[in-house]
């Protein structure tokens, strides 16, 4: 391939003239020295002989050779110094005669790239950007460490609560003290509801840099139902201990229950209270598993079964607690009150402790005073005996689920296991939680032929009576339905 640049200095055959690029002025002055050094006579050439005709001839012809050979060696010293092939054999390299001619962009210089020199104003600029970012980045770490670590935070005490939707039942694996791996029951709490709930309160600022401490901490199953009493002078480590049951944080409401309460009633005060939810207590009652002894004849799936054990007293209880260990409250205080004593007592009057409470809970609702109890008891002990129907009011009551000052004759005729009027023995279950004193006289009636008692309207207590003529001429002088 023929260079471009020799195309300019090629000489033409047969023709002396000579055609050269127009060269600038740096070129010239140094295409001119370069000549004029060629030019310059050796010392042979000071003092030319004369020569004769044929001489003259062959000096003419040797003269022109070494003219054209000067010029030659010209034209290679211009393209020397316009073309180096060292440094420009690869300028042209893939252009052949066929790729066109020069354009006018050939030949425009290269101006230098400038990569890199951003100079003065742009590096200013990059260490401001640098300094900028810094001073943010430390800024919100300082502001996040400041709300984990409770650090200079305005003081403020608030109140939440955790409902027990928002935990979850599941099992994990863990590993005992004999290294074996185990696997136990869990509630997980949702971080969401409880990061969102103290964010409210106030108590955080970043709810999701609590999520993430959680996170790390495994704290979603530390986090217990219940209303706390929080402040900001608490870090996120503290926040989880005090959401915990029994904690320093937890609102505490007393709540009394007197004997004679069935089972709702309870229920419903705790409600009120804001303890719990009738719901979850409900379901609490019938699912959850209760370990104690006097109760190894119930079956989960009935609430019905808690009935009578729920023992009255005042209680203590946590805001917004878990529905089963309120529960368990209860049957925690009533496994106190049983002694040796009782079971033995139950024994010998050949019935179990279950149907001793079911006695019980019916002295406990008819009862006027605690004299009356083992009056009572001894009563339903007689009819028991003597097979007859204990027709007790409060158990026709329990069946229609609610209280009335008498009963009509269509209330008598209610179809249920409860309903003592129309089958005999004892009813399918307590109808209310009594207290010690109707346990205790259920356990140690006294003993009489009674077989009857009616209330005195007028003193508010009962009469009884061992036969029905007894009974029905005193009740024939009572205004029951004006009550």
């Amino acid at each position: 391939m023929q260079n471009e640049k020799d195309k300019l200095n090629e000489i033409k055959p047969g023709e002396d003239t000579v055609v050269v690029p127009a060269l600038g002025a740096r070129e010239l002055k140094a295409a001119r020295e370069a000549a004029g050094a060629q030019e310059q006579p050796g010392a042979e050439d000071a003092a030319p002989a004369q020569a004769g005709p044929a001489e003259a001839e062959a000096g003419a012809a040797q003269e022109e050779d070494d003219v054209a050979s000067r010029g030659k060696k010209l034209l290679d010293k211009l393209d020397s110094i316009l073309y180096n092939p060292e440094t420009h054999s690869d300028e042209f390299d893939g252009i052949d005669d066929e790729d066109g001619e020069l354009t006018e962009r050939d030949f425009h210089p290269i101006r230098p790239r400038r990569d890199g020199k951003t100079g003065c104003l742009g590096g200013l600029m990059y260490f401001a950007f640098c300094v900028s970012l810094s001073v943010l980045l430390a800024c919100l770490a300082w502001m996040a460490a400041s709300d984990v670590i409770a650090l200079n935070k305005e003081p403020l005490e608030s109140t939440i609560t955790l409902p027990e939707s928002i935990f979850t039942e599941g099992t994990e694996e863990y590993v005992d003290d004999e290294g074996v791996t185990q696997t136990r029951e869990v509630t997980y709490a949702d971080m969401d509801y409880v990061a969102s709930s103290l964010k409210d309160a106030g108590i955080i600022e970043y709810p999701w840099l609590f999520k993430i401490f959680c996170w790390f901490a495994d704290a979603t199953t530390k986090v217990d139902p219940g209303t706390y009493t929080l402040s900001t002078n608490l870090d996120y480590y503290a926040l989880v201990s005090n959401m915990q049951t029994a904690s320093g944080s937890m609102v505490t409401t007393t709540v009394t229950l007197p004997e004679g309460f069935t089972m709702l009633e309870i229920f419903e005060r705790l409600e009120e209270n804001g303890i719990a939810s009738v719901e979850d207590l409900m379901d609490a009652a019938a699912e959850y598993t209760y370990s104690y002894s006097f109760l190894d004849w119930a079956t989960p799936g009935d609430a019905s079964r808690l009935e009578g054990y729920l023992f009255p007293d005042t209680y203590e209880f946590y805001q917004g607690m878990q529905a089963a260990s309120a529960i368990n409250r209860f049957l925690l205080n009533f496994h106190g009150k049983l002694t040796a004593d009782m079971y033995s007592q139950a024994d010998a009057l050949g019935i179990t402790l279950h149907q001793a409470v079911i006695i019980a809970s019916m002295i406990e609702s008819e009862a006027a005073n605690d004299a009356e109890r083992a009056q009572i008891a001894s009563v339903i002990y007689n009819r028991l005996e003597a097979g007859m129907p204990l027709q007790i009011d409060a158990t026709v009551m329990y069946a229609l689920g609610e209280h009335k000052d008498y009963l009509t004759e269509e209330d008598l005729q209610v179809e249920s296991p409860y309903n003592t009027y129309l089958h005999t023995g004892l009813p399918a279950g307590p109808i209310c939680n009594p207290g010690l004193a109707s346990i205790n006289a259920s356990l140690q009636p006294a003993s009489t032929n009674y077989l009857y008692y009616a209330l005195d309207t007028e003193s508010g207590t009962h009469r009884f009576f061992s036969d029905y003529n007894s009974f029905l001429a005193f009740t024939e002088t009572q205004d029951y339905a004006g009550q």
